[in-house]
């Protein structure tokens, strides 16, 4: 690999894992709300699952930013990601204008895992 191909993964990495933990420690901050979404899914422990969520973004956004770890932040992104567009973002469930910011999740939440598997695909 080129160094300046070397340089842009490394950017790569510090702007998909470095997002999320941003978006981590916002969540945090968000922790009750967040559960109140899912509470009324009627989804069981929907506080200690938002916990779970908000660490694997943290863990996984700090890992893929990583070098010798972007594998597994990568894995634990696409995991959190996969969850994240189930739990909160359903778009299965609804019609007409309601569906439209559920699409824009899921196709976006789409492009990212597509990022962390070419971070993957990198880092082998």
């Amino acid at each position: 690999m080129s160094e300046l191909a070397a340089n842009i993964v490394v950017i790569a990495r510090l702007l998909l894992g470095g997002t999320f933990v941003i978006f981590a420690i916002r969540n945090f901050g968000n922790v009750e709300r967040l559960s109140g979404i899912l509470k009324d899914q009627s989804i069981p422990l929907a506080r200690p699952v938002v916990i779970v969520g908000v660490g694997l973004q943290l863990a996984g956004g700090l890992l893929s930013a990583i070098g010798p770890w972007a594998v597994v932040g990568s894995v634990l992104m696409i995991v959190f990601l996969v969850l994240a567009t189930t739990l909160f973002h359903p778009m299965w469930k609804y019609s007409g204008a309601d569906r439209y910011p559920h699409t824009t999740a899921t196709l976006l939440n789409s492009a990212l895992i597509g990022g962390f598997l070419l971070l993957i695909a990198l880092s082998l």
